[in-house]
């Protein structure tokens, strides 16, 4: 656990996830997530510096601008371009593969918790949020709105939702995402990625050419990351079907060092354009994860993001 992490205080995570609604398992991660934040970060989810306003009482300290009160004598705090019109779109990947799990719920399952209560938290901030399900293509589109009931409209799609058959692709349902939302957003990406990252390498680039703001949430399995297994079995590709007969002691150094690259070539496409990466265990308490993401989007804020650095 990080310095950075609060105190746990939320509930025990496998009694969570053994929870059948979705809307309570997310309400507990918030409860225990708020316990535990600090009320600043509460505001510091915008990014970018966009005007200032008179200070009043209840606004945090910590926003006031001395060297605007030193120069006018009047006290004023900054106020940020997203803090009040922020617009959200959810992505989640149904592809084949996250229907794995070893610790009694799938990766979906726990992406799906995540992603419902970053939609309550930016609900309670009077930001909008939207949920996109995609696999090869895009399956379900629910657009970023700050109405009434639009909370419940998300969850109701993230509970009904379930894996497909079928593999992740990013080509066409990040060029759909593309054309459906023109205005500058937030967009936050659930996925495990095993796929090839070519075409998503093109993509991203494409999504932050529109100065889209693009955040990957790598979701993985403790057991893909750490390959455990003792006994020879046969293990099955979740997306093609395919299955081999291993012996894991004589698989395991070549598995790891071909994900290990995987996952550092993914890492480094992101940074080449300007794509906060985050890889998530299903093990790891979701308040923390949130509260790290939260916590770095914060340390953003009265400064500009850096701009993405394209492909020589």
């Amino acid at each position: 656990m990080s310095a950075s992490t609060p105190k746990t205080t939320g509930p025990d995570l496998a009694a969570l996830m053994r929870i059948r609604s979705l809307e309570l398992r997310a309400r507990l991660v918030m409860e225990g997530f708020s316990k535990g934040m600090h009320r600043s970060l509460q505001h510091g989810f915008s990014a970018e510096f966009s005007e200032y306003r008179q200070y009043v009482n209840g606004d945090d300290p910590r926003f006031i601008d001395w060297k605007v009160m030193a120069r006018s004598d009047r006290c004023y705090v900054k106020k940020f371009e997203e803090e009040t019109n922020l617009r959200c779109q959810l992505l989640m990947d149904v592809s084949a593969s996250m229907a794995y799990g070893s610790k009694g719920y799938s990766k979906l399952d726990y992406a799906a918790t995540l992603a419902a209560t970053l939609a309550l938290f930016l609900r309670e901030q009077g930001d909008a949020a939207g949920i996109t399900l995609f696999d090869e293509r895009v399956l379900e589109h629910l657009p970023a709105q700050g109405r009434a009931g639009q909370w419940h409209a998300l969850l109701l799609h993230l509970q009904k939702a379930h894996t497909t058959s079928r593999g992740t692709g990013t080509r066409f349902p990040l060029r759909a995402l593309g054309e459906m939302i023109r205005r500058r957003a937030l967009l936050v990406m659930f996925s495990d990625f095993l796929t090839p990252l070519d075409e998503l390498e093109r993509e991203l680039g494409l999504l932050t050419a529109m100065q889209h703001d693009v955040v990957i949430f790598q979701v993985m399995d403790p057991a893909e990351l750490e390959f455990p297994f003792e006994e020879s079995a046969a293990f099955a590709d979740s997306e093609s079907g395919k299955k081999l007969l291993l012996e894991p002691s004589m698989v395991r150094k070549n598995y790891l060092a071909k994900l290990q690259a995987h996952l550092e070539r993914l890492r480094k496409l992101c940074d080449r354009h300007g794509v906060e990466y985050r890889l998530i265990r299903t093990d790891r308490p979701l308040e923390e994860d949130l509260f790290d993401f939260l916590s770095a989007r914060r340390n953003l804020t009265g400064r500009h993001r850096a701009r993405p650095r394209h492909a020589a």
